[in-house]
């Protein structure tokens, strides 16, 4: 299997900066693809942005885009969100995913909150 420890969490400010990090560590080599979703209070668990471990493709929401960058560094294992531009909807426990292509392998990291407010 493969464990997640993320970190970077915290308050951040309206129009600041926040930066997530994903460590995995285990059978990494079972890695396709890892993501970041989010879970809003009173709201359900969403996709925030993915990217292939290989490849280094990302894709996010819309919501996003042009805020938020997901980035991989495979030499420490190491999955990045560098969240811009922060808006209080922003406001959510974000947790990192790992997995396989055919999901054989989906990987949890424990959660960080983000609080976005002045």
């Amino acid at each position: 299997q493969v464990q997640l420890v993320e970190s970077g969490g915290g308050l951040g400010q309206p129009a600041g900066s926040l930066k997530l990090s994903c460590t995995a560590s285990g059978k990494i080599d079972r890695i396709y693809m890892t993501g970041w979703y989010r879970r809003a209070p009173g709201k359900q668990l969403e996709l925030v942005a993915t990217i292939i471990r290989a490849s280094g493709i990302t894709q996010c929401i819309d919501s996003v885009k042009g805020r938020f960058t997901i980035s991989r560094d495979n030499a420490n294992n190491t999955t990045y969100l560098q969240m811009n531009n922060l808006k209080p909807e922003d406001t959510a426990v974000y947790y990192c995913n790992a997995r396989s292509p055919d999901w054989s392998l989906n990987s949890w990291g424990q959660g960080t909150q983000v609080t976005v407010s002045s």
